[in-house]
């Protein structure tokens, strides 16, 4: 039995999707302006694993992250410039082909972590239609005005418009007034946009889209916009699971603004609730402080494969913390779970594979971990414990352990029983290092030892003699 802790009702509760055994799931996903950092990635493998375990379960999930092609500012709020147009300046293309190339270096990010796919993928461009029909029916409703630059969502309007947030709403207007800098024709500063005119700061949008807009009044304002971001993806939803779905996920900072917004106009568009369980992750630090370009310490995939870390490591980095807690980043941490990883891989290589039965114990034990709100440290403190059992046969480790990687992803069925088979040619060069030794002549054996590695593969030197390795890069 899963318990999770909502966001909305402030405590874990059980898990008990609407229809079971199918599960609704939607992830925000990427604003596609750039190379996602490995602190984006983390809630990509979070998200991963919540699917992994809920599947493996019995569980139908069908998951759906979205990609933000359009419509994100660079305030999350209402202000700056459109993050897709911004980075379309900056590399002298299309913001299409912005989003096309960033799409798929997040894509083989994702890949590279063993992250299964998506079962939707939908872009915020590809719902247009659908974007424009949810602002009429909210304007229909009552709940939208407009000034001369975009369409607003009026918040004094909305259902207990704070709850997730949990933020003083009566607070927030008296503080912050009428209007602000992007917009005087607000009639407070909390009211979001749902559609954005080009006039104004946007006049040169290069991402619009026509639009007619009746107004109770008789109004009618046509011309050429686009979407606003928190829009996007209460849109995207309702087209694809309809008014009410059981998981939404997305990061902490997405609670104050776009996930509150998302929840006050798809409430007043559907009549209906929108999600039963919110989950938030934490972010991740970097040296105990926040990633950033000024500070120089933005990782990605990509720049921890340059640094000798293979993507599997950083996804088993990652499970060593809760979802729900800061975690911090460091390359000296990122080394230690290589470490341990590596142990493990090489481990399980000596393992008996014979389709012996899994230890019940165990697995009770791992999976109970998991049920109590994706405790991941938990978990794996069990697999260790498992792998150093002695009493436990290899083969029932290595059925068990199978087991475990259905959820955590590691890729361990390449490794569980496949002993490690030494080329003839790297043979000649460990016996040759061995007379060395014997010899004394040790600059020859580094030598040696450095050919060796330069062939894939790592000697040990231990009180039983040489041992040889897989070099895992």
């Amino acid at each position: 039995m899963f318990q999770f802790y909502n966001t909305l009702t402030r405590h874990k509760e059980e898990f008990k999707p609407a229809n079971p055994p199918a599960v609704s799931f939607y992830q925000c996903g990427p604003t596609v302006y750039w190379t996602q950092h490995i602190g984006n990635m983390r809630a990509m493998v979070l998200a991963d694993f919540l699917v992994r375990s809920l599947r493996y379960s019995g569980f139908k999930v069908k998951f759906a992250r979205n990609y933000t092609d359009v419509g994100h500012l660079t305030s999350d709020e209402d202000s700056g410039e459109d993050k897709m147009e911004k980075a379309a300046k900056r590399e002298g293309k299309s913001p299409l082909e912005i989003a096309e190339h960033y799409i798929e270096v997040f894509e083989n990010d994702v890949a590279a972590l063993n992250c299964l796919e998506p079962d939707v993928k939908p872009r915020a461009t590809e719902y247009v239609k659908q974007m424009q029909e949810m602002v009429q029916a909210l304007i229909d409703k009552g709940f939208c005005y407009a000034t001369d630059l975009a369409v607003y969502f009026d918040i004094s309007k909305a259902k207990d418009y704070t709850r997730l947030s949990g933020q003083d709403l009566e607070k927030n207007i008296s503080e912050a007034g009428k209007g602000d800098a992007s917009d005087p024709g607000k009639r407070n500063s909390a009211d979001f946009s749902v559609w954005f005119f080009k006039a104004g700061a946007h006049k040169n949008a290069l991402q619009t889209w026509s639009h007619k807009f009746i107004f109770s009044d008789g109004k009618i304002i046509e011309g050429e916009g686009f979407p606003g971001w928190h829009l996007e993806c209460s849109a995207m939803n309702y087209a694809i699971f309809g008014p009410t779905i059981d998981i939404h996920m997305g990061g902490v900072e997405h609670i104050p603004v776009h996930h509150t917004n998302e929840i006050a106009q798809i409430e007043a568009f559907s009549g209906e609730k929108f999600v039963h369980l919110w989950l938030h992750n934490e972010h991740l630090m970097v040296d105990g402080g926040k990633m950033s370009k000024s500070l120089g310490n933005v990782y990605s995939v990509d720049s921890l494969k340059e640094q000798g870390f293979e993507p599997l490591v950083y996804r088993y980095f990652l499970l060593g913390a809760h979802y729900r807690s800061k975690q911090n980043f460091t390359l000296e941490a990122l080394q230690g779970a290589k470490s341990a990883f590596d142990k493990l891989r090489e481990t399980v290589r000596d393992w008996e594979v014979s389709g012996e039965k899994i230890s019940e114990e165990y697995k009770k034990r791992f999976f109970s971990a998991i049920e109590d709100d994706l405790n991941t440290p938990q978990a794996l403190a069990v697999m260790w414990e498992m792998i150093g059992d002695a009493t436990c046969p290899s083969s029932e480790k290595a059925a068990t352990l199978l087991e475990f990687d259905k959820v955590l992803g590691l890729k361990l069925d390449e490794f569980i029983g496949k002993k490690t088979e030494v080329p003839d040619e790297v043979m000649i060069l460990v016996k040759a290092r061995e007379a060395a030794r014997v010899n004394k002549n040790w600059s020859e054996s580094d030598r040696l030892r450095d050919e060796i590695a330069k062939l894939g593969f790592i000697v040990e030197d231990t009180p039983q003699g040489q041992k040889i390795k897989n070099v895992l890069v």
